[in-house]
């Protein structure tokens, strides 16, 4: 906002990325004084910073991290601070996320998320805390924190709750390029890395027949595969087999593998159900979640009818973070509906609509769940 507002005025700056990285570096300054007393590293940090100039060109990390946004975000991901207000600082200070957007995302109250935004900045404006380059084996300790703001810096992209925008390009693209650039780099040259970035490269290929010419989401199985983008799933794979090399296997292996299989299927009806079913077990395994065995329960219905997929549910209840969300009432009441459980499968209905947080979801939700 105050590139647009002083660019349209002034005109462009000769160095654009210096100014922005000057204006955002003064901005989180004065954020974390708000918060809480000055400190010696906040001052120390500040030296060399005119408030309106080009920074000098120490204000890079002798060539660690060369991008001001993936530097940032390493500096966010202080492994001092709890990995939750890691993500929500990171979230909220450089990707701009609403409060609401945050919460949605690491399934907590709004309160929360400004609670763990405070401890996140009381933290780094502590002595501990550094705003100047981390050294490199400290960039490795927050290597996995890195990854987890990328990933939910895409989701948010590629499935906004965002209440006008099902989808947003510019964040998908955004992370694609962070990531790529954490691939390059001796830090994050790692086979989990490369596995997000294939994961975020077939996810992105389908996204030109994700949406109907009025902007509304479409279903997998209603969706026009002539459209996907062929390169970006050649991208892609090109990225998950990188990824394979060696014995790391993360959650972002197996679901870049879960996203292979949908663009390597003909058709919806021709998809490898079996194998998605294998990958969700493993990814429960690896990584063990609530949201995974929805997943896991929607592929077996798939492969096996909904009875099957019923099965995998059997016995479990949501946690309080899971309580009300949208997809968990939604594929309760899918999976009801195809076993001709009526009754059961409107009560989830009802749910499922009321706690989409989009019209484009609800508008979805309602069509898949048609009784």
């Amino acid at each position: 906002m105050a590139a647009l507002r002083v660019w349209t005025a002034e005109g462009l700056p000769g160095d654009p990325g210096a100014w922005l990285y000057t204006v955002a570096h003064n901005q989180m300054l004065g954020d974390l004084r708000k918060q809480g007393g000055r400190s010696r590293i906040l001052e120390n940090a500040a030296d060399g910073f005119d408030g309106g100039g080009i920074p000098p060109a120490t204000a890079h990390f002798s060539g660690e991290v060369k991008d001001d946004m993936l530097r940032m975000l390493f500096i966010c991901c202080n492994e001092t601070i709890p990995r939750e207000s890691q993500l929500v600082l990171a979230l909220k200070t450089l990707c701009g996320f609403s409060t609401a957007e945050i919460g949605f995302r690491l399934f907590a109250t709004e309160a929360n998320v400004h609670k763990r935004l405070a401890r996140a900045r009381e933290r780094l404006s502590e002595g501990s805390a550094e705003l100047q380059t981390p050294p490199l084996e400290t960039l490795g300790n927050r290597l996995s924190g890195v990854l987890d703001v990328l990933y939910l810096l895409f989701n948010e992209g590629y499935l906004s709750s965002h209440p006008e925008q099902a989808v947003r390009n510019e964040l998908c693209e955004e992370a694609i390029r962070l990531t790529a650039l954490l691939a390059e780099h001796p830090v994050g040259a790692r086979s989990e890395t490369f596995a997000l970035l294939a994961l975020m490269h077939l996810h992105t290929a389908r996204l030109p027949g994700r949406m109907d010419g009025a902007g509304g989401l479409l279903l997998l199985e209603e969706q026009d595969r002539s459209l996907w983008d062929e390169g970006r799933i050649r991208i892609g794979l090109e990225w998950l087999a990188r990824g394979a090399v060696g014995e790391t296997f993360s959650r972002f292996h197996a679901e870049a593998g879960i996203a292979a299989e949908h663009c390597l299927a003909p058709s919806f009806g021709e998809t490898r159900w079996k194998e998605i079913v294998d990958l969700y077990a493993m990814l429960e395994r690896i990584s063990p979640s609530p949201l995974h065995t929805l997943n896991k329960a929607v592929a077996m219905a798939e492969w096996q009818g909904a009875e099957a997929g019923l099965s995998v549910l059997e016995g479990l209840l949501p946690t309080s973070r899971m309580s009300g969300f949208y997809l968990w009432e939604a594929v309760f009441s899918d999976l009801n509906r195809r076993a001709g459980n009526i009754e059961i499968a409107r009560q989830h209905q009802v749910k499922a609509l009321e706690s989409a947080p989009t019209e484009a979801l609800r508008a979805l939700l309602r069509r898949r769940l048609d009784l």
